[in-house]
């Protein structure tokens, strides 16, 4: 009997690894794609002007406050009790005032927020509805994004399927930072990362 499951469990471990090793796999990079679309420079630079246009608005607003509280600070000694209030208050409320714009402009869901969405989330679509098809029409079970958070130690340039969704969405291919048929110094620096610690494992275990 324990044979019998012994063997059952070799077939079906043998069966199940054919069906992962026969499923189609590749990688995108979709900073690279962002990076080659002239439409999401154009919002990019949208929003930089934007950005920096509010920011040097706020240091203005606070440039008035600092004057505002060197002159009261100043004049503190010659102002009456009532007088005193008055300027701190106007103080509090400029001060108030500047922060609720600062929220309005950059805070989640302000401004800037909805300006992103509204810019680069079609672009970000676009992207997805690209890959979506290469990957139904390809029939390959994943595609992985290499510009995200998962770490990829070492990637084939030949699995490397952004060139081709630049040019399904009509866009010309970009150079990438990596030369084809290696992989960048970043993956080499992790791949030789992951060997040493390999090592050094192995080396502590013959201790």
């Amino acid at each position: 009997m324990k044979k019998l499951i012994i063997a059952c469990t070799f077939f079906i471990g043998m069966f199940a690894s054919t069906s992962i090793f026969a499923q189609k796999y590749a990688y995108i990079d979709s900073q690279y794609i962002l990076d080659n679309i002239s439409e999401y420079k154009a919002a990019h630079q949208q929003l930089d002007q934007l950005s920096i246009a509010w920011q040097k608005d706020i240091e203005a607003k606070y440039t008035v406050i600092d004057k505002l509280y060197k002159d009261y600070q100043a004049e503190q000694i010659l102002l009456t009790e009532e007088m005193r209030r008055k300027r701190e208050q106007e103080i509090t409320n400029k001060e108030k005032e500047v922060k609720e714009y600062q929220k309005q402009k950059f805070g989640y869901e302000g401004e800037l927020f909805k300006k992103k969405q509204e810019l680069i989330k079609p672009i970000q679509d676009k992207i997805f509805n690209a890959v979506k098809k290469m990957a139904t029409d390809q029939s390959y079970a994943v595609i992985f994004d290499k510009s995200g958070d998962l770490v990829m130690l070492y990637t084939n340039p030949k699995y490397d399927k952004s060139d081709d969704i630049l040019e399904s969405m009509g866009y010309k291919a970009g150079t990438k930072g990596d030369a084809k048929g290696g992989e960048t110094k970043e993956e080499e620096a992790l791949l030789l990362l992951h060997l040493s610690e390999g090592k050094g494992g192995g080396s502590e275990e013959r201790k």
